[in-house]
């Protein structure tokens, strides 16, 4: 029996989930805002969300009051599959291998494996992994899988992901993506606000038999981007002893949504100092034109 296609009232109990947990988790009131009015307009619909969703017919849902690109995203992204990945973030919840399960091609199994061998967690760090032959190297992908996991990703990262990224390293930069010292001011403020205390701090379940409150999240909103931003509850962080090391930063607007990992560097000419994982020769050079 597949699953039960989502009413207006669903989809706006969902929204007004994630206005909640931002109100507590203290972030900007215009976001939060944002999603109590939508999640007005879509209980004051008189027409189905879902159907126009499955119809594939989007405009529809971005032609209600107060649903822009993002929200409307959101929407479809819970008829799709009953989560919506903010919501998810919010409370903690997401890992690298639901990141991975929304490129085609790639099943649970698959992601889970390619996280753990590979140790990434972000679809940046995904693509150059299918460009540098390390995903080749993992169980299950063979030559037609990976064009296929190649194309997909070009797709979802940005118009202007078809780039030769090989002739760029690990370092190239993507057009419309934050730039690495804005994410590492992000890093560096969550950090400083966690050592005074100040954030509030959730429960996931993930790692977390007790039921704990000890994840510190922090939102934040500047030139136009909106960023979360955590430490990295990971099988790996945990294994690796790094969970308050690695910070994962979720970023979006009206068009992007996305994420990466600000980490340690431990060898080479940047040991010590802070890196956007995926981005290392933006980061050089960035530090290099702060000396």
């Amino acid at each position: 029996m597949g699953r039960r296609k989502p009413g207006n009232d669903d989809i706006a109990q969902a929204l007004e989930q994630i206005a909640d947990l931002l109100y507590v988790q203290k972030a900007n009131p215009f976001r939060i805002r944002a999603y109590r009015n939508a999640a007005r307009s879509v209980r004051a619909a008189d027409e189905s969300l879902a159907e126009h969703v499955l119809g594939k017919n989007m405009d529809r849902i971005r032609g209600l009051p107060h649903i822009g690109v993002g929200i409307a995203s959101a929407i479809a992204e819970f008829v799709n599959t009953g989560r919506i990945r903010l919501l998810d973030r919010l409370q903690g919840e997401i890992s690298p291998e639901d990141v991975f399960q929304r490129v085609p091609g790639i099943g649970q199994d698959l992601a889970r494996r390619i996280a753990k061998e590979l140790d990434i967690h972000s679809l940046e760090e995904l693509e150059q992994a299918a460009h540098n032959g390390r995903l080749k190297e993992i169980k299950g992908v063979g030559s037609k899988r990976l064009q296929s996991v190649k194309m997909s990703l070009a797709g979802m990262l940005s118009r202007s992901a078809l780039r030769d990224v090989r002739k760029r390293g690990a370092g190239y930069q993507r057009e419309g993506k934050p730039p690495v010292e804005l994410l590492l001011e992000v890093d560096e403020r969550y950090r400083r606000r966690d050592g005074a205390g100040t954030l509030k701090k959730i429960a996931p379940r993930r790692f977390n038999p007790g039921g704990e409150a000890w994840l510190p999240i922090m939102h934040s909103e500047k030139k136009g981007w909106s960023f979360t931003a955590l430490y990295s509850n990971t099988a790996r962080a945990h294994e690796l002893g790094t969970v308050r090391d690695w910070v994962v930063i979720y970023f979006e607007n009206e068009n992007i949504e996305d994420q990466c990992t600000v980490v340690t560097e431990k060898t080479g000419p940047m040991k010590g100092k802070r890196v956007v994982r995926g981005r290392e020769l933006e980061c050089r050079d960035f530090y290099e034109s702060s000396k």
